[in-house]
């Protein structure tokens, strides 16, 4: 069974210090942005108000870069969310392999697509923070993480079976991003990586809501109910 993630980010970071061991300073201490940070890379219809895709978060300078400094907490969910993200990516890469049906073919690369900027946004914001660039929580099975048997479990998957088990490990992963990126908006202090932790939160509860509706489709109604009332003959 795999150990339960605190919601709180200052827990997370707690975590990391934990079991990174040698994580580096620069993780525990502040930073300033680095010049040219961008905005978040989210869809827009996860963007944070006031925030247009392609264009500044709050917090940001004209030309994308964000002011303030990174406290334990952005550095740790910055982490945190490019090791998630990194054992998801292959998941949906299995997709149009494993299944001909276009609803969940389209939700793979529609998620692919999305989780790889927000992939790369983490990573830029983690290269301006300063922490080291190796990955604290290799080889570690948390909530959210694939692991490699099940990575395996679902490449000799096809059809229904696919898309059942793609379904538990999505609704896995994308709770947890939400529960994580709601805990830094709380808890982080970088103005970029809390507006894209507010980009994640909102896109993975609308991908959940989705998620559910194409897992459990709403069932037909049955043979005769549209004549409920209707005199008999």
């Amino acid at each position: 069974m795999r150990p339960a993630v605190p919601p709180l980010l200052v827990a997370v970071a707690l975590l990391v210090a934990g079991c990174a061991g040698d994580a580096g300073p620069s993780a525990a201490s502040p930073h300033p942005a680095a010049p040219g940070g961008g905005a978040p890379t989210s869809s827009d219809a996860a963007a944070p108000a006031g925030t247009a895709s392609g264009g500044t978060a709050s917090g940001g300078g004209a030309s994308g870069g964000a002011a303030g400094a990174f406290n334990p907490t952005d550095v740790a969910w910055l982490q945190l969310h490019v090791a998630m993200t990194d054992r998801m990516l292959p998941v949906l890469d299995v997709v149009p392999a494993g299944t001909g049906d276009p609803a969940w073919r389209l939700l793979a690369a529609r998620l692919g697509t999305a989780h790889r900027a927000d992939l790369a946004r983490s990573r830029q914001l983690l290269a301006g923070s300063g922490a080291p660039t190796t990955n604290p929580h290799e080889g570690h099975d948390m909530p959210g993480m694939v692991t490699a048997d099940e990575l395996a479990t679902l490449r000799a998957a096809t059809g229904v079976p696919l898309h059942r088990l793609l379904a538990r490990h999505l609704r896995a992963y994308l709770t947890q991003l939400a529960r994580l990126a709601a805990a830094e908006q709380r808890a982080g202090s970088h103005p970029a990586t809390t507006a894209l932790a507010a980009a994640i939160a909102r896109q993975s509860r609308s991908e959940l809501a989705h998620l559910d509706r194409l897992d459990h489709p709403a069932s037909p109604a049955p043979a005769g109910a549209g004549h409920a009332g209707r005199d008999q003959p």
